[in-house]
């Protein structure tokens, strides 16, 4: 039963909730407005057979652990995503994240904010998993860095590139004298299935589109940056995503899927564009597009890799990190 205080005029009238009531209240509201309904709108999909997802994924038990990570996540000046952003984005990003059968606790997704626009961003494990969903053929991934000094040779067949040898000495093995990084998908005898192979040119081509500006004005890799602290992890995740990305073009024809891919590789773009011009409409002032994800996209790019430098006792490819020495190829 609630207190009750007399007033002014001696009547009587309800105290006012703790902050921290309303607060859970307002979870719960948003909770039961976005979340119920996006269960609901995937069961339709699945229901008339536009979503496939594999057997052993959850959406009930991605959307907790989406929930659990949401109640946490901030925007650049610290603001709570469930309380600043709209209700849409929020359900459209756990929309794209069940579709794409992510899981956040497999660090397989990150939610981003831009503005008032919830994001939900696929790391490098995701990719893989994405991958291997619409492809089953796909049975893991091996994958490494090529460092100077390192014997390493490649054919091309047909136009397919297949790599043939790579030997590397352990003091070989230094972030500055990174020549290439490759990845390839193997299938489940082991054989190479798609391989894909990058310079370092083309990587850092690759890093220059990132929104954290890690390469200055002379081409090098910024020392402070995520991309100069964790070269090699970030070659790597840079080749296995182009190496999945093609993958999931060619094999699925999931409209669904598809839609939701391209969509979320299209919407933190625009969402970043958004908040810049409500951000300068407010201050008057001209800002740096990239300033207000650096933070966010920083902080993810880092538990990324810290991710890759845990020790994972279950051995699927959703969980096994790329680490620097990766998995070689078996020759």
């Amino acid at each position: 039963m609630a207190d009750v205080a007399k007033n002014a005029n001696g009547n009587t009238a309800a105290t006012p909730a703790p902050a921290g009531m309303r607060q859970a209240t307002q979870l719960e509201i948003v909770k039961k407005s976005v979340v119920d309904v996006v269960k609901h709108k995937v069961n339709e999909f699945i229901t008339s057979g536009e979503l496939f997802l594999p057997k052993n994924y959850s959406p009930d038990n991605a959307m907790k652990a989406a929930w659990l990570i949401l109640q946490s996540t901030v925007d650049k000046d610290g603001r709570r995503a469930l309380e600043i952003c709209t209700r849409d984005s929020i359900a459209n990003a756990l929309l794209d994240m069940v579709v794409q059968g992510l899981n956040p606790l497999k660090k397989q997704n990150y939610f981003i904010v831009y503005g008032k626009t919830l994001t939900c961003q696929r790391s490098y494990f995701g990719s893989m998993a994405v991958a291997q969903m619409v492809d089953p053929r796909i049975s893991e991934f091996a994958y490494a860095v090529v460092y100077e000094g390192d014997t390493f040779k490649y054919g091309i067949k047909l136009g397919k590139k297949t790599v043939t040898e790579h030997e590397q000495d352990i003091q070989n093995v230094d972030k500055k004298k990174i020549i290439a990084a490759y990845c390839i998908a193997l299938d489940k005898e082991g054989n190479p299935f798609r391989t894909e192979i990058m310079t370092i040119d083309e990587i850092k081509q690759a890093w220059k589109q990132s929104k954290m500006n890690p390469i200055d004005d002379k081409g090098n890799v910024k020392e402070n940056s995520t991309h100069g602290k964790f070269s090699a992890d970030m070659a790597l995740k840079t080749v296995i995503n182009k190496c999945c990305k093609a993958i999931i073009n060619a094999s699925s024809d999931n409209a669904l899927l598809l839609d939701k891919i391209n969509r979320n590789e299209d919407l933190a773009d625009r969402a970043a564009a958004e908040a810049e011009i409500e951000e300068e409409a407010n201050s008057g002032d001209v800002i740096d597009i990239t300033t207000g994800a650096q933070d966010q996209e920083a902080d993810s790019e880092e538990q990324e890799q810290a991710a890759g430098s845990e020790t994972e006792t279950d051995n699927t490819v959703t969980d096994e990190p790329p680490k620097s020495a990766g998995r070689m190829p078996g020759f």
